[in-house]
């Protein structure tokens, strides 16, 4: 089973979801958040969210953690920032750090930080992963041993499959994708995990048990 995503943030511009979905997109995967130079909420996230889930689309969200995400203390700051940004809202698929301007020097503490963000998340009912490039991120800004197997990755390689990191679940195989529906050129991405399955049968990412009233 593979899937076709996109991904998107405030730079990216939709005409319209449901052609994207006409197109055979299944999912989205928005940018809510950062901490890039303060901590901020995407413009664009609430639009594209409704919108997205209003097309029947699945939908996940990233967060821009930025150059300063070097250490647990600033991985759980991040998280309990992006917990209070996904009030109220429901994803299909996992909350994805999205780690790419560390610098290379802080390697493990970039590590660490991914680890606290991930089970911060864990902690609170989320299903957590973390992005990054095959290359310049999982191998030279961070400790894959240390992650790998742990959480679920989405990495990014144009061109080709991710060759250093072999254990993941979404690729992200292009950044100049055409689609009818969008008036911009957009990421593309595959999965081979059923997340939206996952996730709703555990309840997590906002997805609460409903319980009968007889029970």
């Amino acid at each position: 089973m593979i899937k076709q995503g996109i991904d998107l943030s405030r730079w990216n511009t939709v005409s319209s979801f449901d052609d994207l979905k006409k197109e055979g997109i299944d999912f989205v995967i928005l940018r809510i958040g950062g901490n890039n130079g303060g901590f901020y909420k995407d413009p664009k996230f609430e639009l594209y969210y409704k919108a997205a889930k209003k097309a029947k689309l699945n939908v996940g969200c990233y967060y821009d953690t930025g150059k300063d995400f070097i250490s647990s203390v600033i991985g759980h700051e991040c998280a309990m920032h992006i917990l209070k940004l996904m009030k109220g809202h429901s994803f299909e698929f996992p909350v994805y750090a999205d780690i790419e301007t560390v610098a290379t020097v802080h390697k493990e503490g970039a590590t660490d930080a991914a680890i606290s963000f991930c089970e911060t998340l864990e902690q609170h009912g989320y299903f957590a992963g973390i992005y990054a490039s095959d290359i310049s991120g999982f191998k030279d800004r961070l400790n894959l041993k240390r992650l790998e197997g742990r959480f679920s990755l989405w990495v990014a390689r144009y061109g080709k499959k991710p060759e250093y990191v072999k254990d993941y679940a979404m690729w992200q195989k292009s950044n100049a994708g055409q689609l009818k529906g969008m008036l911009s050129k957009v990421d593309l991405d595959e999965c081979t995990v059923n997340f939206p399955s996952i996730i709703k049968k555990k309840h997590l990412n906002g997805f609460k048990e409903v319980r009968n009233a007889n029970s």
